[in-house]
Order: structure tokens, then C-alpha cells, then sequence
């Protein structure tokens, strides 16, 4: 494959000039446009205008550049007789090397940002890969130029190159597509996805994994990081996720421990360090080897108290430098910082399933009313600690029930087949822990996440305390639980809105 002429026309100019210089050795002859020229030229690259090869200006303040027959069909023409003819007939000389990237719409979504001609240059030169060379990255500029001196460049270096501007473009266009849509469930949707890095494995050793970004995402990615500590595995982002989710759910200073996807802590408090006792009180053996959210800057004093735990993770909004300076003393913990998660957002969510992906609306509501519905009236008390587990019954994984004393979880039964045994479960791990004299004087509150089929779980309620209870309502026999609290004088409030998770 011989290499006489390259058509150089970048947005992001790292590297270009030197990529240039090193073509330009080889006797390349360098077609270039607007800002790469001027950046070329100024380098001392000797590089020709576009407009030199088109004879016609670039025009439209610049929309128009590259869009003629004299540059594409230089790119588009086979390496063959026929086509070769062709251009001769018609005086155009082919262009053996494309390197183009677009213009910045993911950093700034605007019309001016939509790339018209970048698109189609590397849209022609990757479909005419056998005979051209498409660079999209930069990070491709070195082995560009060792390929072209090897004088040895097979087809496999050429689809891949392929097939790097093929994923290029449509994750480009994905952005697009992305600002125009208004329609909620469109009848196509194209998501684009950019990949933060490779995992060790997946949920397991045996599984290969990836984390990738969503493009249409706003937060950049400066504003998350990574801190300190080991590379995050692929659980460790999924329990992250539901971590953090729930420690946003709250305005007071909150804490949330998760393990294997769901909560065995949760509360908030009038500082961060009680918030993290509080939830490290509802099951300290499931929190070992577990991830700690924070929705409030991290202290020094918490920092010291979440070390004395093995913990995967933690992440927060905000640290202290002396809160960083304790966690540095365990270096494998992981410490990530993120700007808080807006729950009541209005976001698609995505899910794969065998040949297909379940896409649905976020679950952005935690209650929709508040209804009193037994005789028996819920305190203030009562019913602050019946919307705090109401809102951590929401991110825990179905079957649920949420015990709770003040605002703090103390005991959760989580992703079960029934809800009795989620009860049962969410009553073992109370009675497990012994919880300070002062919180055990709080009155015992019940959470489900969805309404109760039978009468069963407000009567187990009642044996082991419970004096309020909140669920969505609308079961047909919603009569018989609400019979059960009032025999045992217990108030139950319904919201209308389930929270199934699965």
C-alpha cells in the first residue's frame, strides 16, 4: 500500500503537528483546512489548502470545506484499473490517508458543533479501508507512522482503523441524536457509550468486563474520581450505584452501607459520624467488606471511624485534607469523590436481557400522598421515621421490609420471594444487634415496599413491637391488614406508589 497524499483536518490537535512533521519526512504530501492548516503552517509544515486541490473556497464560515468530488472521490475510488482510469480522466490524484476528529458536540451540544464533512471523510475512507488509511485517534499516530515505514500494512491494521472511525461517528452521531429527541420512548434509541476502563472480571473471575460511561451524560469527568486505592471491580461500581442513590435520597447529613447491592445500614443524623454509627449499628457483619456513601463532606473524625471497618469503598461529595490524610494509611481502600446524584431527575434506565434491553423510566418518586388509613394516628415522630424507611425500602431489592427506630435502619430483609420472610429476616437481624437504651425507646416503624396480599405481615408486625406502618396500598384486601392495626392499635399509612426492585 503506497501512501502519497493525506488529508489532515482536526479538532483536537494533540499531537497533530508532530504526526504531521514525521508524514511530511516521509514525503507525504499534507491537504489540510482551516485551523489544522494554520496550525500546520505555523509550524512549518508544508502543508497545501483544500481549496487548492477543489478550486473552490471553503465557504458558509467554513461548513463547507470538504464536501466535493475532487476530495472524495480521491477516497472513495478503488485501487484499480477501472476506477484509477477514472481519475486520471478526470485529473484527480487519490488521498491514501484520512485523519480527521470532530468537531467538540459531547463538551459543548450545539448546532455549530454538528460535523458535517468530518463525518463523511471518515465515513468514506473507513468504507474504502483496502485502500485507505482512516485515523480518528491521536493515540493512533505512532502506529500509523510505523505501519507506513514498515511498507507492510496488512488488512487486519486497516479494519481495525476501520472500525475505530465506524464507532467514532456513530458514537458522535448517538451524542446528536441524543439533544434532538424529545419523545420518551422513541422508536429507535442509539446510545453511545465510552469506555472508563477495563475490570479484572466481571461478577465473577470467570466473566470479562468493561465500565463504560453513557455519552449523554452531562457530569464530566473531572467532577468524579477516583481518589485513592485499588482499581474499582465491576461489583464494586454496582454497589456504588446503590449507595450512593440512597444517601442523595436525603437533605440531613446520611449515610448509607451497602453489601452485594443492598442496604444493611442506612441513616441520618445531625453530623456525618452519627449518621455513619447509626448505620453501622443496623448490621456491622454484613458491613464488613461493604461500601460506605456519604451525601456531606467527610471529616477526619468519620474518616477514622470508617478505617476501624474493612471497607471496599466510600464515597462522598466532598472530603477534608485531614479526612484524606486518615484514609491514605489503608492503601486499598478506595475513596471516590462525586458531586450528588439528583434523584428526582427524569432519566431513562437500561438493562439488558437475552437479545434485547428493558428501558424504562427512573424511579425518581419516593411517595406520592401520605394517607392515614387505621384509626390510630401515626405521631410526628412516627411519621418522620415512617418516610425514612419508606425511602430506603425504595432502594433495597424486592420482596423488602425496612425496620427502623428514629432514622436509622435496624433491621432490613431484602430480596425475598415472600414478604413475611422478609419480615422474618428484617426481625433476625434486629434482634442480632443491641441498639443504645435511647434508641431502643424509639417506637419501632415498618416500611414494605409494596402492598400486603394477606393480613400476615401486619400481624407478625405487631408481635415484635412495630407501632406504625407505611406501604403503597391497593391490595383487594387491603381491609384485612388494615383490620390487623387497628386490633393492635397500630397506624398505617399508605403512599400510592410501589417500589419494586429487582
Amino acid at each position: 500500500m503506497s501512501i502519497k497524499a493525506a488529508l489532515v483536518s482536526v479538532s483536537d490537535k494533540t499531537g497533530v503537528v508532530e504526526f504531521a512533521k514525521k508524514l511530511e519526512a516521509l514525503d507525504i504530501k499534507i491537504i489540510s483546512t482551516g485551523g489544522t492548516l494554520k496550525a500546520l503552517k505555523d509550524a512549518g509544515v508544508k502543508a497545501v489548502a483544500v481549496e487548492s486541490i477543489t478550486g473552490f473556497p471553503e465557504v458558509l464560515d467554513g461548513r463547507v470545506k470538504t464536501l466535493h468530488p475532487y476530495i472524495h472521490a480521491g477516497i472513495l475510488a478503488k485501487r484499480e484499473k477501472k476506477h484509477l482510469d477514472e481519475l486520471k480522466k478526470l485529473k484527480i490524484d487519490t488521498i491514501d490517508l484520512v485523519v480527521v476528529n470532530l468537531y467538540p458536540f459531547e463538551e459543548e451540544a450545539s448546532i455549530e458543533n454538528i460535523d458535517i464533512g468530518g463525518v463523511t471523510l471518515l465515513r468514506a475512507a473507513a468504507k474504502n479501508h483496502e485502500g485507505v488509511l482512516v485515523v480518528c485517534e491521536s493515540a493512533d499516530y505512532n502506529s500509523v507512522i510505523e505501519a507506513i515505514k514498515s511498507e507492510k500494512i496488512d488488512i487486519e491494521f486497516k479494519q481495525n482503523l476501520a472500525a475505530k472511525a465506524f464507532r467514532h461517528t456513530a458514537y458522535y452521531d448517538s451524542m446528536i441524536s441524543n439533544f434532538f429527541t424529545k419523545e420518551e420512548f422513541p422508536e429507535k434509541i442509539t446510545l453511545g457509550l465510552k469506555k472508563l476502563q477495563e475490570s479484572r472480571y466481571g461478577e465473577n473471575p470467570h466473566q470479562k468486563a468493561a465500565i463504560y460511561k453513557v455519552g449523554s451524560n452531562k457530569q464530566k469527568s473531572e467532577d468524579s474520581k477516583q481518589l485513592q486505592g485499588k482499581e474499582l471491580s465491576y461489583n464494586n461500581f454496582l454497589d456504588l450505584d446503590s449507595a450512593y442513590n440512597l444517601a442523595c435520597e436525603f437533605k440531613e447529613p446520611a449515610c448509607v452501607i451497602v453489601k452485594h447491592n443492598n442496604p444493611c445500614g442506612a441513616a441520618t443524623a445531625k453530623d456525618i459520624m452519627t449518621a455513619y454509627q447509626n448505620a453501622l449499628l443496623c448490621d456491622p457483619v454484613s458491613a464488613f467488606g461493604g461500601i460506605v456513601a456519604f451525601n456531606k463532606a467527610v471529616d477526619a473524625k468519620t474518616a477514622e471511624e470508617v478505617i476501624k471497618v474493612f471497607t471496599e469503598c466510600v464515597v462522598a461529595p466532598e472530603y477534608s485534607k485531614d479526612a484524606l490524610k486518615v484514609f491514605s494509611q489503608k492503601n486499598n481502600l478506595r475513596i471516590l469523590i462525586q458531586p450528588l446524584n439528583d434523584t428526582t431527575a427524569k432519566t431513562l434506565e437500561f438493562r439488558s436481557i437475552t437479545n434485547g434491553m428493558l428501558v424504562q423510566e427512573k424511579n425518581n418518586k419516593v411517595c406520592d400522598t401520605l394517607k392515614v388509613i387505621t384509626n390510630t394516628k401515626p405521631t410526628e415522630q412516627e411519621m418522620e421515621s415512617l418516610k425514612f424507611a419508606i425511602t430506603v425500602a425504595k432502594c433495597v431489592k424486592s420482596n423488602t421490609i425496612t425496620l427502623v427506630r428514629g432514622t436509622q435502619t435496624v433491621g432490613v430483609g431484602a430480596g425475598q420471594m415472600s414478604r413475611i420472610d422478609a419480615l422474618r429476616i428484617a426481625n433476625i437481624k434486629m434482634q442480632e444487634v443491641k441498639v443504645p437504651a435511647d434508641v431502643a425507646k424509639l417506637p419501632l416503624v415498618m416500611a414494605s415496599d409494596a402492598f400486603f396480599p394477606f393480613r400476615d405481615v401486619p400481624d407478625a408486625a405487631a408481635k415484635i413491637g412495630v407501632k406504625a406502618i407505611i406501604q403503597p396500598g391497593g391490595s383487594l384486601k387491603d381491609a384485612d391488614s388494615i383490620a390487623s392495626c387497628n386490633e393492635n392499635n397500630i397506624s398505617m399509612v399508605v403512599t400510592g406508589i410501589r417500589h419494586f426492585r429487582h
